[in-house]
């Protein structure tokens, strides 16, 4: 085994895993207590991933804190308290601190060390992993796990190097506290990120104005400290709860609906709808009636319920109906939970800019100019979102058997066998990539899921002598059809979303997830793996 001339970090690694967020730290853990030797690159500064950048005021999970979180370890799930429902990111951070803390996994770990590029080297049949600070890694498998929302999509807006004032993308968050008090504040994105940030900025900042290029759908997360006899039932009932996860469409244990949205009467469903509504839950509403994601008509009944929340909450008539989404599908943007986004714009401070009325020319010295008027600003948030999925992939130069780039391989959009595997890039894995549940999903259970399986997969090819193994061509194309088949199946593609690449220019546009289901993807890749690994080819 040599070294690094640099760290004491083995130069030479059976394994080398990009990324140091719930992903990354597992497989590190389960690879290396497997007897392998592995070492993490992570482009941060210490473990956390998406918690780790992701920083900005009011950042949270829309995921119930006992299921967004490990369930590999008994003990770990018993001994993590989390007090709130959905958890802040301080709070999932200090989490990933503690697991980090508990198995010592920082020592496998490369801080502050970014991948500038890994090739294939078809004669040793390993990969070559060279980083930005001169560093040089050898290792047979090469697993990435950088998450499928971690490349900050920059704004689309010229004239920012004119900006006299500070800016920043909720992305990639100062670690230091940005005191906004006093200050007018412009923010340009109502995505995820944006209707968290903005209630937020609002009640600190001496005035914020709202830049939105399309309305979004939220729904209230209804969010207290967490209720102790849900934790006391969720232990006791270990793993039961995390297996129903496992076993659900999208990794949160729920009844499955029976009925149409289009077979109950209005009164029925505006009961339904409004339960589900008052219980602050991600797919509350959407797992009211199984045709919703399926039909436009029974989605509209789910759209309209939300539109009139809207119109309930926000005082000004005429301010509601620029803020109520309309033009796609609900749900086929992911929704988001929210705490006071729509009231916020009841606030005197809070206005919002309609850019569908008066479109965004560009940025000036003093603040932002669109086609009616110059906006005035000391500070200047882009919370405009990430080159989703495939951007964090593409963005580390990778270069399979005989050269080809990745970025040539997906030209026309990511070709991938169960979103695991690329062909023509051997011993390469893809943590969450495209052609998996992922962002359709719980990501913590589609992670666990992932890291168990490659891990299997290369303790496998270990134990039989193995040197590298690769999706086939044939495997690779029939799921990247199935993928869009079952997708086109619902109302998913008819929306320009991050879900297909459509906010990013130039991106070839495919819906990327998944949408079959989590649970029956896990029963197709235990089958595959049951099947020797069918659609793999060993060389």
């Amino acid at each position: 085994m040599t070294t690094h001339p640099n760290d004491a970090t083995p130069a030479e690694a059976d394994v080398v895993v990009v990324g140091a967020g719930f992903a990354g730290l597992y497989l590190v853990h389960r690879l290396r207590s497997a007897g392998l030797d592995v070492v993490g690159i992570e482009a941060g500064s210490d473990v956390g991933g998406t918690w780790y950048w992701n920083r900005y005021p009011g950042a949270r999970c829309d995921i119930p804190s006992m299921l967004y979180s490990y369930s590999f370890d008994e003990d770990l799930v018993k001994e993590w308290d989390w007090p709130e429902k959905y958890s802040a990111q301080p709070d999932i951070l200090a989490y990933l601190n503690h697991v980090a803390d508990r198995f010592d996994l920082r020592r496998s770990f490369r801080f502050d060390t970014r991948v500038r590029r890994a090739d294939f080297d078809d004669h040793t049949g390993r990969w070559i992993v060279a980083t930005e600070g001169g560093g040089v890694l050898s290792a047979r498998h090469l697993v990435t796990a950088v998450g499928a929302l971690s490349k900050s999509k920059p704004p689309e807006v010229p004239g920012l190097e004119r900006f006299a004032g500070r800016w920043m993308h909720t992305g990639a968050w100062p670690q230091e506290d940005v005191d906004l008090a006093g200050k007018h504040v412009g923010v340009i994105g109502t995505g995820s990120s944006g209707i968290q940030v903005i209630p937020i900025l609002a009640e600190g900042a001496a005035k914020v104005t709202v830049f939105q290029r399309t309305a979004n759908f939220t729904l209230p997360a209804k969010n207290g400290p967490i209720d102790p006899a849900l934790v006391e039932r969720m232990r006791e009932d270990y793993p039961a709860e995390h297996v129903a996860a496992r076993r659900s469409l999208f990794g949160i244990p729920a009844e499955r609906p029976t009925k149409s949205a289009l077979e109950v009467s209005e009164e029925e469903r505006t009961a339904t709808f409004t339960e589900r509504w008052n219980r602050g839950e991600l797919i509350g509403v959407l797992s009211s009636y199984y045709d919703l994601l399926l039909d436009r008509a029974a989605n509209e009944t789910a759209g309209e319920f939300v539109r009139d929340r809207i119109r309930e909450i926000v005082e000004d008539p005429a301010l509601a109906e620029a803020l109520v989404p309309q033009g796609y599908a609900f749900g086929t943007k992911r929704p988001c939970l929210d705490t006071n986004y729509y009231a916020t714009y009841n606030r005197p401070n809070v206005r919002l800019v309609n850019l569908r009325e008066t479109p965004l020319v560009g940025i000036t010295e003093a603040g932002v100019q669109t086609e009616a008027e110059e906006h005035p600003l000391d500070v200047l948030v882009f919370a405009t979102g990430f080159d989703a999925i495939t951007g964090p992939l593409t963005a580390m130069g990778i270069h399979g058997r005989d050269g080809v780039p990745l970025t040539e391989a997906w030209k026309h959009g990511p070709v991938t066998y169960l979103g695991l595997s690329v062909p023509q890039f051997p011993n390469l894995f893809t943590v969450t990539g495209p052609g998996s549940p992922s962002v359709l999903s719980n990501m913590v259970v589609s992670i666990e899921q992932h890291v168990e399986w490659i891990s299997d997969l290369i303790l496998s090819m270990r134990e039989r002598g193995v040197a590298t193994i690769e999706a086939t061509e044939v495997a690779a194309k029939d799921w990247t059809a199935h993928v869009q088949e079952v997708a086109e199946a619902t109302l998913y593609p008819e929306t320009d979303s991050w879900f297909t690449g459509a906010n990013v220019p130039g991106k070839p546009k495919v819906f990327m997830p998944y949408v079959g289901g989590v649970g029956r993807y896990r029963r197709i890749c235990d089958d595959v793996a049951a099947a020797d690994y069918r659609g793999f080819v060993t060389r």
